[in-house]
């Protein structure tokens, strides 16, 4: 099954849909990846703070795929910003993962309160133009982090990755994002369990008109948005599920019906207080 891609503001362009192993178990990751590479997902999404670097890379290397048919992501952690850090950090990423390159790197954090996010996108810049990182990006950054960024750089983030679910869809952030060119990534796109979407009417009339679950309504819901999203699972049943979603569309109505679900329901930390 061929996934789409999404055109980013570099000429690179990236699958929409995505395996994240965020609270995947470092000594379960490679097995766990290995399942989702044979299912078909070519997007890996991981980060250092993860601690499991090593096990996507030790899959990617098992699973025989070429690497150009890879898109793998990773992101620096927070206490890594600023220039050196960077750079160090980043090769730290590379060795554990067992690559040349990397995709995609984020900024994790914005980490307002070390206020060094600036500095550590200049940083970013670098990487990238050492060829060793082919797209650069930010992750859980609001409109006041973007303007500011975009204030003292002429490099535009080729994608922001928030938290983003029907509950809480950061409008002011993606309307933003949308003006500037900046993809966005959903991570949390079922609501982490800590919010009832599958319960809702919305979504649960909409699995049962087109037969198919709740999570694949939801994720079906993301992808019409022109998010890119990258569920996570442990089993390979539900990996598989989550990644047969091509096949059916949602209607206006439906479409209208989740996205009036906005409830500002953040389920993780507002990025002001992650330092």
């Amino acid at each position: 099954m061929t996934v789409p891609r999404i055109q980013l503001n570099d000429g690179h362009s990236i699958p929409q849909l995505g395996f994240g192993v965020f609270k995947v178990d470092p000594a379960e990751t490679e097995r766990i990846v290995s399942d989702a590479l044979e299912v078909g997902y070519r997007h890996l999404d991981t980060a250092r703070i993860y601690g499991n670097e090593e096990g996507v890379g030790r899959a990617v290397a098992a699973s025989g795929i070429p690497r150009e048919q890879l898109y793998v992501t990773t992101k620096l952690w927070n206490d890594d910003q600023g220039t050196q850090s960077v750079h160090d950090a980043f090769d730290a990423s590379l060795e554990r993962l067992g690559l040349d390159y990397v995709d995609l790197y984020l900024i994790h954090w914005p980490s307002p309160a070390r206020d060094r996010y600036v500095e550590t996108w200049h940083a970013f810049e670098e990487l990238r133009d050492s060829g060793r990182v082919r797209s650069i990006g930010v992750s859980n950054f609001l409109v006041p982090h973007l303007e500011r960024l975009l204030g003292e750089s002429d490099v535009v983030p080729a994608v922001d990755q928030i938290e983003l679910h029907p509950a809480h869809q950061q409008p002011a952030t993606t309307a933003f994002a949308e003006e500037h060119g900046i993809a966005i990534e959903a991570w949390g796109p079922l609501g982490q369990g800590k919010y009832p979407l599958f319960e809702l009417p919305e979504v649960a009339d909409a699995a049962a008109a087109h037969g198919r679950s709740p999570a694949q309504v939801v994720i079906r819901w993301h992808l019409q948005r022109g998010h890119i999203v990258f569920p996570k699972s442990s089993t390979r049943a539900r990996m598989a599920e989550n990644f047969d979603v091509f096949d059916f569309e949602l209607g206006e109505a439906e479409m209208q019906a989740i996205t009036a679900l906005e409830r500002e329901g953040r389920v993780s930390s507002h990025p002001d207080e992650v330092n």
